[in-house]
């Protein structure tokens, strides 16, 4: 398709905070659906990651928490929930069912809280809401004795990314956890963003990298003597090549974009020829590489829990 039926300059209508918040919505509900066709792996991983169970009885002892007081957490910018949703579909939690954890929800939709909110079963009990972004996030509420963003932060503005980072370790409390896990640089996320903003819209704010995000919970976290310790995670997405449907549902979702149709994608500067690159017809699929960058903040000397399966 000719693409001389596109605007010359996309920049003017919005920028990537703003369409972001605009598809978390019911109205954009089958683009999600087909996005976590795929994606559902990223939180997947995720709950394999860590020994989840015991590192969260970490946490408590470190606490000092009682027996019946229940574990306080904070899920932030919280999405539609597949993360704690893949938390539950394994038997990662046993050992807090009785206690509970206090599930916090933090994002600025609140179609997302509700959401994730639905999700929520034993051990996880639904505890308060803030329909706020975390750098708005009041400074009196808190702290939490876990706090994490499972790929969370990739609207964030970078110039308040630090803000950002410095409300994520001040919502930790004395001997808690935060745990951040994010695209990284060389992953299908920001690569695929980058070549829309350059070949679509011709400009605009990129997605933040996994990289940022850690670096800047480094300086937040150092005079609180919390460490962060950074990990890879690599696999693929691989969509059919002949599921025309899902793939063109799963891009517009990276993208958050779903005025442009796969057609216009797939020759479109810059975004055509990096879809080009991950086409294997061999295998009949798009191979969409991740390589998400996972951190955990801790305090200093305390050891980060990464399983086998990491």
């Amino acid at each position: 398709m000719d693409l001389s039926s596109l605007p010359a300059d996309r920049s003017d209508d919005d920028d990537t905070a703003a369409r972001s918040l605009a598809h978390w919505s019911e109205a954009g509900r089958s683009e999600m659906e087909a996005f976590y066709a795929f994606a559902s792996l990223d939180y997947e991983l995720l709950a394999r990651a860590l020994p989840w169970d015991a590192t969260l009885t970490a946490v408590r002892d470190r606490r000092s928490l009682g027996a019946g007081t229940p574990l306080r957490l904070l899920d932030v910018a919280c999405g539609s929930g597949k993360f704690p949703a893949a938390l539950l579909a394994g038997p990662r939690l046993r050992d807090h069912l009785e206690a509970g954890i206090d599930y916090a929800l933090l994002d600025p939709s609140a179609f997302s809280i509700a959401e994730a909110a639905g999700v929520l079963a034993p051990p996880f009990v639904r505890g308060a809401a803030y329909e706020t972004t975390l750098e708005d996030l009041d400074p009196s509420a808190g702290p939490w004795d876990v706090v994490w963003a499972t790929h969370a932060l990739y609207a964030l503005r970078p110039d308040r990314l630090q803000q950002a980072a410095d409300r994520f370790v001040a919502a930790i409390a004395p001997g808690g956890l935060g745990f951040l896990a994010q695209g990284a640089g060389g992953g299908h996320y920001l690569r695929v963003y980058e070549a829309f903003l350059r070949g679509v819209r011709g400009s605009g704010t990129p997605y933040l990298g996994g990289e940022q995000v850690a670096d800047a919970l480094e300086r937040a976290g150092a005079a609180r003597d919390l460490r962060v310790h950074r990990h890879h995670l690599h696999y693929e997405h691989r969509v059919p090549l002949d599921d025309l449907g899902l793939l063109e549902g799963y891009l517009q979702r990276c993208l958050f974009d779903d005025t442009l149709g796969l057609d216009e994608m797939l020759v479109a500067p810059q975004l055509g020829t990096y879809l080009a690159g991950c086409r294997d017809e061999q295998a009949g699929v798009y191979r969409f590489a991740q390589d998400v960058l996972c951190a955990t903040v801790l305090p200093e000397g305390v050891p980060s829990p990464w399983t086998a399966a990491s």
